[in-house]
């Protein structure tokens, strides 16, 4: 079995994961999404990490332009973080972070639950992978 480190990603998700542990433990569960979101941002600052909140991403079709797509925080440019703060996941919040990793070109994303008990799941993009452009931030 891996550990963290040889994961793709694995220090930053890491170093990620311990902040949302740590804003958890803090607030605990029934607070907004809005509450979580800046408190994770300012932990992840506070630890060092280039934090991007809600970057618009532009998402094109057969090279034009379809619309644009925004993920909740993008992390060192390198990894995807979506969040939630409900009672309990859906399936269509691991898809968002799917089209979230699609629509950004990276290949990590983090989902941080902060729900009645604190939940995650990584997922790494690799179906149709491009490259990462950074022109595609806005």
């Amino acid at each position: 079995m891996a550990n963290r480190i040889d994961l793709l990603e694995g220090a930053l998700t890491g170093e990620i994961m311990g902040a949302f542990f740590d804003v958890y433990n803090y607030h605990g569960f029934g607070f907004l999404e809005s509450v979580y979101h800046r408190s994770l941002m300012y932990e992840l600052r506070a630890r060092g990490l280039e934090v991007q909140s809600e970057p618009s991403l532009r998402v094109d079709y057969k090279g034009q332009f379809a619309g644009t797509f925004r993920p909740d925080l993008v992390v060192e440019g390198r990894v995807v973080v979506e969040l939630k703060a409900t009672f309990a996941l859906a399936d269509s919040d691991q898809r968002q972070l799917v089209n979230a990793l699609q629509a950004s070109r990276i290949k990590v994303g983090l989902l941080l639950h902060f729900g009645p008990k604190p939940e995650h799941h990584r997922v790494v993009w690799t179906r149709d992978h491009k490259e990462f452009d950074p022109r595609r931030f806005r």
